[in-house]
This record gives structure tokens, C-alpha cells and sequence, in this order.
């Protein structure tokens, strides 16, 4: 079958390393020629095999293949059970981060084993639009409740929220002062790395205008200024430069940090959107290079009012702990690009929503009423909980959503009155008599403010309706999908098939391409797995 290669430029080959990018998720990341097509990616060369020596080769000359996975994912601790008679609030951070969903997709189309932690169910959830209304004249944001069956457990029930950010007339959006922060290190030299990244920030400056200003900063073994805050519309300067990069040498992050930071609040357009863009595999071995003391340069930074958005590439030695922290405690968001198919996706569909940020700090808080919910747990968002007492604390970070965005969370509840256990020196807690089922609450902050701002939206009781509206029912097949392939302890009576029979329901011909490939993807794994888990 004919493929657009990964690499971009049709060379057909499969990344880095021999046996590494094989047991990594390596593999040809190439997509069909139909969905390029759809995505606009008409005009890249398509291929039927490899005539071409692949960059990959040279690079494994020159510094060695991988014999190994030395991918690092953080440890999920997979959110449990809360009884409301001991625990009636439930606060969180919002999550626009959808890198785990592009990084599995890479892992499940190479036949590679997927592990626990690289799923975040949250963040294969908000892959994914939504049908919610839009916000009224003068809201940041529209918030939808819906209240149903559970589809993996018949005994409970599910709670949807979700939210919508306002669109922007990208026309007249805000100037835009952004700095490329490419690793250009020897690891970035494969065919889904640096070759991916070049290709993918041509495509951005495509989009850009006069009154927008790029910067562009490499690292390897140091940093290097390659642009200085040149006009958006200089796309030929912009496209040679980014053509002219090679990898090489050891990674030196910190230091390209330091300095793009440094260009940017040189640059810095006031009221726009300045925000530093870091493309790397995350395999930083020079100067600060832990996680913890990567988070705290970020933490200083960020006072500067520049975000910092990441962009994760490669296979086999992928550091998305250390992206994923850099990105949120950097007020931006986090993304995977395995192939041009996603980074179009990313820097071209969804530019409004990767780039301009309309609130920040949104938190959400949950209080259940003990009269009708007798538990409740939050599905995913597991490094997103903050503690009940942060929710009105303006000093305490949470996540940006940008425009256009939707961000959506389910709770899976168990329902039931005032029950649990009866403790020896305490007595059960009246019920006030409400007909709510629960109330949730809101905090955010202007793009550019310090001060949070509250809202509240009353749950009734009544609300409930058994019948899932499409837009409860595809968000809890992905959480389905991801608690399978997580062999999540509370995915009840899930299989692969079911998720298939609910995905199914909410794929139409006019549904977007995403969703159809999500079918693919499942059906993948059903071919590879049978129905409950996935192996390795």
C-alpha cells in the first residue's frame, strides 16, 4: 500500500536505532494517502519504498543505534474511590495536553507493547473535539453537564463536564512573538525527528503574518541563535534556516532554554502571545538536566509572562516525563507529532487553540450532595489533582486553555443516599434538603491577569437521563480504550469490542478524521489482542 513516510520526504524509513526503535514503537509512522489527502498534506511526496540511504542510517554510524528502550514515563497512581460522607469535594486542574493519545497511536500502529504509564486517559479524551455550545458575549468559556449510565459498570453512572473555549477571528488575533527551541542534538538525528520538526515549523510559518516575530534557537552540545525576532511574513528566511539545521553532539536543554527565554522577553510584544516552542525527544544530558531542576527553571521563567509549549518526537529514547513537567509548569501544553499528519493537527488545524491562551489557572471543584451520590471517582487526571484549600488560591498554578479548545473530564459515580460507614465518634451530617445533584465550580485567570474569578453551575438531581448523548458516549469509549490499555483495576466489564460498539454509534461520514481513525486504532488492537488487554 502506498504511504506518506514519516520522514516526510519519502525516504520510507523507520526511525533510529536496529532492535531499540522496534521495541520503542518505532516503526513506520506513515499514514495513508487518503488521510494525508483529507489533512491537506497533498503536496508531500508519496512513496512506495526507499531508493534513498535514510538519515537514520547515519546517524547510527556516527553515534551508535539504540540497542534498548530508554523511554521514562512518570508512575500513574490511578485515582480511586471517594466516599461523599468523607470526602464531598473533588478539585482538579484542567488538562489540554494530548500527547499521550499521539505517542500510544505510534506504539499501537508499530505493534509495540504500550505501557501503563504512558497512558493518561485524560489526555486521550481531550484528543478529541466535542459538541458543546459556544460561550456566551463575555464568557471565557461555555461549561456543559451531562449525567448517564456508565457504560463499563451497570451499577454506576457517569458524569460528564465539559468545557468550551471562545473561538478568535485568527485575522485579527494577537500578534505572535515566538521562539523555536529545536534540539538539534545527535538522538534528533533520525527520520521521525528532526527531519518531522522541520517540516512541521515550515508549516507554521506558512501561517504567520508581518505582525508576528520568530526567533529561532538550536542546542546540541550548546546553544546557537539561528533568528533573531524576524517578521512572520519572511516565510522563504524562516524555511531556509529551519532547512539548513542538522543534529549532532550531546543535548544541552537548559541552556537552550536560558536562551530562548532571553530572546523572547527581548522580543516580547505586550498583550500578544509570546511563547517559547521546544521540539525535542526530551533526552537532555547537559548542565540541568533532572526533571525536578528542568521544572524549576520553568517555574522562574514563566514569571516573565512567556509560555512555553513542548513538542515530543521519536521513539526509543522518548523523555515525556521531563516534557510533560516542562509544559505545565510552563502555562502551555504539550503535544506528541509522530507523523505531518498530526503536526498540521497541532500548528495548522488547532493553531488558535496551541498558541493563543483566552484564560489560565482554570480549576474546577466538584461538591457532591451525600443525599444522592453515595462515591464518586475522577477518571484520570491523576498529576492534575490539586488538594480542595488550592482551588481559591491564586498562588497555586493550574492548567491554560487556548481558543477554541474543549476540555472534557468524566466522573464515574456510584449513586445512593446518605449510606457508609457509621463512625463510632462522629454522626451523619444532615442532608440541607437539596434537589442538586452536585454543584460545580470554577476559578480561572485572564490571560494576562492575576486575579481569579469564580463561576458556579448547579448538577439537579433530575438530570439524569439513561440514553448517552453522542457526546458522553465517545468520550467514555476513550476512556474505555485508555483503562484497557492501562489494564485499569476499575474498568469493570470493558473489551475492546465494546469500545468499538460505542465509538461506532458517533462516527459518521461527516465525523472528522480523527475520530475514524480512532475505529482503526481499536481495531487494531482487537486484531492484535482479543478482546480485554493489551499484551506486553
Amino acid at each position: 500500500m502506498m504511504t506518506v513516510c514519516g520522514c516526510l520526504w519519502g525516504c520510507g524509513a523507520k526511525g533510529s536505532g536496529s532492535s531499540g526503535a522496534a521495541a520503542a514503537g518505532g516503526g513506520d509512522l506513515a499514514y495513508p494517502k487518503e488521510a494525508a489527502t483529507t489533512l491537506g498534506a497533498e503536496n508531500y511526496e508519496v512513496t512506495e519504498g526507499n531508493t534513498n540511504r535514510s538519515m537514520a542510517s547515519k546517524y547510527e554510524e556516527a553515534y551508535g543505534g539504540e540497542d534498548y528502550n530508554t523511554e521514562e514515563y512518570n508512575y500513574i497512581h490511578e485515582n480511586g474511590y471517594k466516599k461523599v460522607s468523607e470526602q464531598p469535594l473533588s478539585t482538579f486542574s484542567i488538562d489540554v495536553d494530548t500527547a499521550s493519545y499521539g505517542n500510544v497511536r505510534r506504539m499501537i500502529r508499530s505493534g509495540a507493547p504500550v505501557p501503563a504509564d504512558a497512558v493518561r486517559v485524560e489526555e486521550m479524551i481531550n484528543y478529541f473535539d466535542y459538541d458543546y455550545p459556544e460561550p456566551k458575549e463575555g464568557e471565557a468559556f461555555s461549561v456543559t453537564t451531562e449525567y448517564g449510565d456508565c457504560p463499563w459498570n451497570e451499577d454506576h453512572r457517569l458524569l460528564l463536564i465539559g468545557l468550551k473555549a471562545k473561538e478568535i477571528d485568527f485575522h485579527s488575533r494577537p500578534a505572535s512573538n515566538l521562539v523555536f527551541l529545536l534540539d538539534v542534538s545527535g538522538s534528533m538525528y533520525s527520520d521521525d525527528k528532526l527531519p518531522l520538526v522541520q517540516k512541521a515549523f515550515t508549516m507554521l510559518a506558512e501561517n504567520l503574518n508581518s505582525n508576528d516575530r520568530v526567533s529561532i534557537v538550536t542546542y546540541a552540545g550548546y546553544e546557537s541563535v539561528v533568528l533573531d525576532g524576524v517578521p512572520g511574513n519572511k516565510t522563504a528566511m524562516i524555511a531556509a534556516a529551519l532547512e539548513d539545521l542538522e543534529a549532532g553532539g550531546s543535548t544541552a536543554g537548559a541552556a537552550g532554554i536560558e536562551k530562548a527565554y532571553e530572546l523572547a522577553e527581548k522580543n516580547f510584544i505586550p498583550g500578544g502571545n509570546n511563547r517559547v516552542i521546544l521540539a525535542t525527544d526530551g533526552d537532555l544530558n547537559v548542565g540541568i538536566s533532572s526533571q525536578g531542576g528542568l521544572t524549576r527553571l520553568i517555574q522562574e521563567k514563566k514569571k516573565s509572562g512567556v509560555h512555553l509549549s513542548v513538542l515530543g518526537v521519536g521513539s526509543g529514547n522518548l523523555k515525556d516525563n521531563k516534557m510533560e513537567a516542562l509544559a505545565d509548569n510552563g502555562d502551555g501544553n504539550y503535544s506528541y507529532l509522530d507523523s505531518l499528519y498530526e503536526a498540521k493537527k497541532v500548528l495548522v488545524d488547532e493553531m488558535g487553540g496551541t498558541l493563543v491562551t483566552v484564560a489560565k489557572d482554570v480549576k474546577i471543584q466538584v461538591e457532591f450532595n451525600p443525599e444522592y451520590v453515595a462515591g464518586y471517582r475522577l477518571v484520570g487526571y491523576e498529576n492534575r489533582v490539586l488538594r480542595n484549600e488550592d482551588f481559591n488560591n491564586d498562588k497555586v498554578d493550574a492548567g491554560e486553555i487556548g481558543a477554541g479548545h474543549t476540555v472534557t473530564a468524566l466522573y464515574e459515580i456510584i449513586p445512593g443516599g446518605e449510606g457508609g460507614q457509621t463512625l463510632k465518634y462522629q454522626t451523619k451530617t444532615k442532608s440541607v434538603g437539596s434537589t442538586e445533584l452536585l454543584t460545580v465550580s470554577l476559578r480561572y485567570k485572564a490571560p494576562n491577569g492575576n486575579k481569579s474569578k469564580g463561576i458556579e453551575y448547579p448538577v439537579e438531581a433530575d438530570s439524569y437521563r439513561p440514553e448517552l448523548s453522542e457526546n458522553l458516549m465517545f468520550a467514555s469509549a476513550v476512556a474505555e480504550f485508555g483503562m484497557i490499555l492501562r489494564d485499569s483495576d476499575n474498568r469493570g466489564n470493558a473489551t475492546f469490542e465494546h469500545v468499538m460498539e460505542l465509538a461506532e454509534a458517533c462516527v459518521h461520514r461527516d465525523s472528522d478524521e480523527y475520530r475514524k481513525e480512532f475505529l482503526e486504532l481499536v481495531q487494531q488492537c482487537m486484531n492484535r489482542n482479543g478482546s480485554n488487554k493489551m499484551d506486553g
